[in-house]
C-alpha cells in the first residue's frame, strides 16, 4: 500500500503522468479509480496514446461505449490491459490472478456532500461518518485487488492528504508506505516483477 506524497491531485497533468508511469511499471494489469467522471475523461485523453505506444490497451468507463460489466470482462481476459473507472468498476471488479495487479485511486473516495449525505452525517457522527464511508470504499477496492491466496498486488493512493486512519481496515500484514512518485514507480516494478522472475539475457 503506497501513498504518493508529491503528486498534486488537482493537476490533471501530474495525475496523468503518475498513472502512466505506474501502469508502465506494472506492465499493465492495472485499474485507475476516479471519484469524478470529468477527471477520468481528462486523464484518459492523456493516457491512451502513450500506453498504446508501449503496447498496453486502455479501456475506460464513461468513454468506451460499453457497460461496466463488459469492460471488466475484456480487462479480465487481457492479462496486460489497463482500465479506468469510477464507483461501478470499484464495486464490480472480480479479477483474480495477474490480470489485476495494480490498483490506483486518484484521491480519497470521500462521500459526495449532497443533501442526503449531509443529513446522515449530522445524525451518524459527522467526520467519523465520512471516515467510515471512505474506509469501507478503500477496503472494498483492496478486496478486489487481492481475490485469492496467491494473488500479488500493489494499491496506490495519489492523494498525499489521505489520513493514515483510513487504512486501518486493510488486512493485517499490509505495509503502508508514504513515498514520492519515483519511489512508488520503483516499488511497483520491484514488487510485481522481481529480478529472479525476469528472463535472463541468455535465456531462449
Amino acid at each position: 500500500m503506497l501513498v504518493v506524497t508529491d503528486v498534486k491531485r488537482d493537476d490533471v497533468r501530474q495525475v496523468s503522468a503518475a498513472l502512466r508511469e505506474l501502469f508502465l511499471a506494472a506492465g499493465g494489469g492495472a485499474v485507475g479509480l476516479f471519484t469524478a467522471i470529468r477527471r477520468l475523461r481528462a486523464v484518459h485523453e492523456r493516457l491512451a496514446g502513450p500506453l498504446a505506444d508501449r503496447g498496453l490497451a486502455l479501456y475506460a468507463q464513461h468513454v468506451d461505449p460499453l457497460e461496466a460489466g463488459a469492460l471488466v470482462d475484456i480487462f479480465r481476459a487481457e492479462e496486460d490491459a489497463c482500465l479506468l473507472g469510477t464507483d461501478a468498476i470499484r464495486d464490480g471488479v472480480d479479477v483474480p490472478g495477474r490480470s489485476l495487479r495494480l490498483l490506483v485511486f486518484d484521491r480519497v473516495p470521500w462521500p459526495r456532500p449532497d443533501l442526503l449525505h449531509k443529513a446522515r452525517r449530522e445524525r451518524f457522527g459527522k467526520s467519523a461518518y465520512d471516515d467510515s464511508i471512505a474506509r469501507g470504499r478503500i477496503a472494498q477496492a483492496f478486496g478486489r485487488l487481492i481475490r485469492r491466496a496467491d494473488d500479488r498486488g500493489v494499491f496506490v493512493m495519489l492523494d498525499a492528504a489521505a489520513p493514515t486512519r483510513l487504512f486501518s481496515s486493510l488486512p493485517t500484514g499490509v505495509e503502508l508506505q508514504r513515498v514520492g512518485l519515483v519511489e512508488a514507480i520503483e516499488a511497483v516494478e520491484a514488487f510485481l516483477n522481481p529480478v529472479d522472475a525476469r528472463p535472463s539475457a541468455t535465456s531462449n
